[in-house]
């Protein structure tokens, strides 16, 4: 579904991405980890196409997502660390214009609207202006809009940040269902516990390069995913 073959990025003379290669299977959840700095919200944004890069290549679903960046973008959802919404615009209407957005059909947007807000406790408060939501409402609202129109991947920087404890059970629920489907799964997090327990696969990447990738069955063993990241 997602495959990064020897991704280089720099900031003019400095190099901060060095041949990032990583691949990402049908129906799987892929936990990428790292120190702040490290490089995971770059890859995250060459993935998405945010920003451009110098050297490799990055197919979604063997679309390349620089040949064809509107054909990648429509079978894929992405959700920053700080999702960045319109404060003026009702919860809503947010949501009905990210489903326009994506051409989901009327009938199955309203009834994944509601069931999803029903599922985050926020369905009272679609009518109320964005402004005046919490950070974790505004997050979940983010959560929401990425999963109304079923995206073969979802692209996540850091999403249990601002959540609460229910909330965090169920978007961890969400996302199993959606790769139950046949979707994919690549997100970023420092919720170490979280990624061992949810994750199929796990790469830690470390100044720009990968240092640890593989199954996560295989690579805890008889170690947790902590001790290895603080080993490293």
């Amino acid at each position: 579904m997602l495959k990064i073959e020897n991704l280089k990025k720099s900031y003019g003379s400095k190099e901060v991405l060095h041949g990032i290669d990583l691949e990402v299977q049908d129906g799987e959840i892929f936990g990428f980890i790292g120190h702040n700095g490290a490089g995971k919200t770059t890859t995250i944004k060459a993935v998405v196409g945010i920003i451009t890069y110098e050297k490799g290549k990055i197919t979604i679903d063997g679309i390349d997502n620089k040949e064809k960046p509107l054909e990648c973008k429509k079978i894929m959802a992405y959700i920053p660390d700080n999702p960045d919404l319109y404060p003026n615009l009702t919860g809503l209407q947010y949501l009905n214009f990210i489903g326009n957005v994506y051409k989901v059909e009327k009938h199955a947007l309203v009834s994944r609207i509601e069931h999803l807000a029903n599922e985050f406790e926020i369905y009272g408060n679609l009518a109320d202006t964005i402004g005046s939501y919490s950070h974790g409402m505004k997050q979940k609202l983010a959560i929401i809009s990425a999963l109304i129109h079923e995206p073969k991947l979802l692209i996540l920087d850091e999403p249990f940040v601002g959540l609460d404890p229910k909330a965090s059970f169920k978007l961890k629920e969400l996302m199993k269902q959606l790769c139950a489907k046949g979707s994919s799964i690549f997100f970023s997090t420092h919720v170490l516990e979280v990624a061992e327990k949810l994750c199929d696969k796990i790469a830690i990447i470390k100044d720009g390069r990968i240092v640890v990738s593989g199954n996560t069955s295989e690579l805890i063993e008889d170690q947790s995913l902590e001790e290895i990241f603080l080993g490293l």
